[in-house]
C-alpha cells in the first residue's frame, strides 16, 4: 500500500467498509435462515445504534514546544470520519481518520537579522479509540468519554518541501532534508451525541492530542541552520462537530412505572447557637427538616408570630433589644404544597450588654526625670486591668498621654517614655504632671476610661555656647574669643551660673603650649597647648582691668581632654573670619579650618552636679596662678 496520504485515505476508507460489512452479517444472524424450522421464541429485543457512521470537521490547536527553535503549529482545521462499533450498552469501538491542517513556524530565527522559518503542514491521522457511553446505547442525549491511539503522519506541504529544497534556500537554513515524519500518537476526551430523529443525530466531540514532536527530517541539534530537538512532545487540542448516522433505530426505554406516593416530611429541630445571646449581636437557625422523597422544600420563618423574608433552611437576625424572641418555620414540599409540616416554636431569651469595667490602671514608677537629666529615670511602666460584659466580646486598649509619647500603646501593658517633653532651659529646676489615660472598648462599641498621672521632674540645665577658636599651635584668645567670654558667658552667669571651660588641641598640634612653664613646677614640666587655652580663657573672664571681665573666680572651672573630639565643635562667628583682618593679630585669625582648636564654653547652674558630656574631669580654677597671666591682649 503507498504511504503517501492517498495511500492512508483509502485504509480508512476500506474500514469503514469493513465495519459495515461486520454490521450486515450482525443483521443477518438474527433473522430466521431459509428452510429451517419456525419455533415459538421470545421476541428479540432491538439492539439500538450498534453501527454509527460520523463525518465531522472542526479546530485544531497545538501548543508550542519551548526547546531549539521553539517549534510551534499554527492553528488550523481538522477534517475526518468515525465509524464505532457499540458492542455493548456502554461500551464500544471506534476507527477514526482525522486531516489536520497546521502549519509549522520555528518562532526563534536561527541568527539575528533572520526571519523566522515556517512552512506549510498537513498530518494524517488514523486512530482506534475505546469509547465508554455514560448512557446506555440509544439514549436521546448521551455523553460519553473517550481514549486511543494511533500513527500521526506529519507531511510537509509538497510547496513547503519545494522552498526548502531550493539552493537559495537551503544555503541559508540548511533546509533541504525537510520531508515527511512519522509519530506514534494519543489521543482522549469526550463529548456528547443527540438523536435528532431514528437515524441521525449530531455530535460535539473535544479530545486532546499527545505525540512525541516530529522533527520533519531536520538535523535535532544546531548545525548552522533550522533544527528541531528530538524526544519532545507535541501536546494539542481538537474541538469538531459532526453528523452521526445510526445503522439501527434508537432505543428509547419504556416509560416508568409511576411513583410510590412520598413519606411524610420530616419536620426536625430549630438548631441555633449555643452560649449567651447577646443584645445587637445577629443569631443564626438552621432548620434540619428533610423529605424522604429528596425533593425541595419551601420555608417560612416566624419571629415572633410575624412572617420572615427568605426562603432558606437558616435564618438569621439581629435583635435590637434584650428580652424573650419565638421562632419558628413552616416547611412545605415545592412540588406538592399540601405537604406542609411545622418546627417550633423554641424561645430565646436575649441579654442586654454593659459597659466594660476598668479594675487598675497604675504607673510604676510615678516619677520620672526629664531627657537631660542622664542619671535619671525616663521610662515607666504602664499596667491596666479590665473586664468585659459577657455580650461585649473581645477587648481592645488604648493607652493616650497629655505629653510624651506611649510604645505598644494598643495593650494592657505600655511604656511612657519622658524624653520628649519639653522644658524651658535655665538655672531653676521644673517639673510636669502627665495624665496617661487607659480607654478600652469591646465589640459593641461601650467605652470605658481610667487615668493616671505621672510626675517628670527637670533639674537646672546647663546652657553651651559658642567655642573660641584658636590659631594653629597658639593660645592667644582672639578678640572674638574675648566677646563670647565677656558679652556672653560673664554677661550672663551673673550669680546664677558657673562658667565650665574645656579646652581642646588639635591632633597635627604640639602636645605642648611654647614658652609656658608652670610656676613652682619644673622647668620641664610644661603647661600643655590644651590647658593653657583653657588658662588663658578663664583670665579674661577674672583679669578685672583693661578689656577683661571681673568674675568671681569660684564661678570659673576648668577641665581639658587633649585631642578628644567626641563632643561637636560650635565654632560659631569665631571659625568664619568674617571679622576684618585688622581686628586680629596677624597670625591669630582664625578659619573654619581651626575648628578643633578650641575651648569649649558652658554655662552651669551653680551647685549642679549635671556636667556637660564634654566634661571628663571638672576642676576648681587655679585662681593664683590665673592671676598671674594678667589680662591677654
Amino acid at each position: 500500500m503507498q504511504s503517501g496520504p492517498g495511500g492512508r485515505a483509502a485504509s480508512a476508507v476500506l474500514a469503514v467498509l469493513a465495519l459495515t460489512c461486520f454490521h450486515s452479517i450482525c443483521r443477518a444472524q438474527d433473522t430466521q435462515q431459509p428452510g429451517t424450522a419456525k419455533t415459538a421464541a421470545a421476541p428479540v429485543q432491538e439492539l439500538p445504534g450498534i453501527i454509527e457512521l460520523d463525518p465531522f470537521g472542526g479546530i485544531s490547536v497545538f501548543g508550542e514546544v519551548n526547546k531549539g527553535l521553539r517549534e510551534q503549529l499554527v492553528n488550523g482545521g481538522v477534517v475526518g470520519g468515525r465509524v464505532a462499533w457499540n458492542f455493548s450498552p456502554h461500551l464500544g469501538l471506534e476507527l477514526s481518520y482525522n486531516f489536520m491542517v497546521n502549519n509549522v513556524r520555528l518562532v526563534t530565527p536561527i541568527a539575528p537579522g533572520l526571519p523566522s522559518y515556517s512552512f506549510g503542514n498537513q498530518i494524517y491521522y488514523p486512530a482506534l479509540n475505546v469509547v465508554y457511553n455514560l448512557k446506555p446505547r440509544g439514549s436521546r442525549f448521551q455523553p460519553y468519554l473517550t481514549v486511543g491511539g494511533g500513527g500521526a503522519q506529519f507531511t510537509p506541504t509538497a510547496k513547503a518541501k519545494r522552498i526548502a529544497r531550493d539552493p537559495a534556500t537551503d544555503a541559508i537554513f540548511h533546509s533541504a532534508n525537510l520531508n515527511d515524519n512519522l509519530q506514534p500518537a494519543l489521543n482522549y476526551g469526550g463529548g456528547v451525541k443527540f438523536h435528532l430523529s431514528p437515524h441521525l443525530g449530531l455530535r460535539f466531540d473535544v479530545r486532546g492530542f499527545w505525540s512525541r514532536n516530529p522533527t520533519y527530517g531536520l538535523p535535532n541539534y544546531p548545525t548552522g541552520g533550522i533544527y528541531i530537538p528530538s524526544k519532545n512532545y507535541l501536546n494539542g487540542v481538537q474541538a469538531t462537530l459532526g453528523l452521526v448516522w445510526y445503522l439501527k433505530s434508537p432505543y428509547v426505554p419504556p416509560p416508568p412505572p409511576p411513583p410510590a406516593p412520598p413519606a411524610p416530611l420530616s419536620a426536625g429541630e430549630i438548631s441555633g447557637p449555643g452560649g449567651t445571646l447577646c443584645q445587637g449581636k445577629a443569631i443564626t437557625l438552621h432548620s434540619t427538616a428533610s423529605d424522604p422523597s429528596g425533593h425541595a422544600l419551601h420555608y417560612v420563618w416566624k419571629l415572633n408570630g410575624a412572617p420572615q423574608p427568605g426562603d432558606s433552611p437558616d435564618f438569621s437576625f439581629t435583635p435590637n433589644n434584650a428580652g424573650a424572641f419565638t421562632v419558628e418555620v413552616a416547611i412545605t414540599d415545592a412540588t406538592n404544597a399540601s405537604r406542609t409540616v411545622t418546627a417550633g416554636p423554641v424561645t430565646l431569651n436575649v441579654q442586654e450588654y454593659a459597659k466594660p469595667q476598668i479594675t487598675s490602671v497604675a504607673a510604676n514608677p510615678t516619677t520620672l526625670s526629664c531627657a537631660a537629666d542622664t542619671n535619671g529615670t525616663h521610662s515607666a511602666s504602664l499596667t491596666g486591668q479590665a473586664t468585659g460584659s459577657a455580650c461585649g466580646g473581645n477587648l481592645t486598649y488604648k493607652w493616650t498621654v497629655s505629653e510624651g509619647s506611649v510604645t505598644n500603646d494598643s495593650s494592657p501593658n505600655a511604656t511612657f517614655d519622658a524624653s520628649s517633653l519639653n522644658f524651658e532651659s535655665g538655672g531653676q529646676g521644673q517639673s510636669k504632671t502627665v495624665t496617661a489615660t487607659l480607654t478600652v472598648t469591646d465589640e459593641t462599641g461601650q467605652t470605658a476610661s481610667q487615668t493616671t498621672n505621672i510626675s517628670v521632674n527637670c533639674p537646672p540645665q546647663f546652657k553651651r555656647l559658642s567655642d573660641i577658636v584658636f590659631a594653629k599651635n597658639n593660645a592667644r584668645v582672639n578678640n572674638c574669643g574675648k566677646r563670647i567670654l565677656i558679652d556672653q558667658a560673664a554677661a550672663q552667669a551673673a550669680g546664677t551660673y558657673d562658667v565650665v571651660l574645656v579646652g581642646h588641641r588639635a591632633s597635627d598640634e604640639a602636645e605642648t603650649a611654647r614658652g609656658t612653664a608652670r610656676r613652682g613646677r619644673r622647668a620641664a614640666q610644661q603647661v600643655t597647648l590644651d590647658e593653657q587655652r583653657a588658662l588663658n580663657a578663664a583670665a579674661v573672664l577674672i583679669g578685672g582691668h583693661g578689656t577683661c571681665g571681673s568674675l568671681d573666680p569660684a564661678q570659673v572651672k576648668i577641665d581639658w581632654v587633649g585631642t578628644d573630639s567626641t563632643s561637636t565643635p560650635d565654632p560659631g562667628l569665631c571659625g568664619t573670619s568674617a571679622l576684618p583682618a585688622t581686628k586680629e593679630r596677624r597670625g591669630s585669625r582664625v578659619t573654619e579650618a581651626d575648628k578643633d582648636r578650641r575651648v569649649e564654653v558652658y554655662l552651669v547652674p551653680r551647685n549642679s552636679q549635671n556636667m556637660p558630656p564634654a566634661v571628663k574631669n571638672i576642676k576648681p580654677l587655679p585662681e593664683a596662678e590665673v592671676k598671674a597671666l594678667g589680662c591677654p591682649r
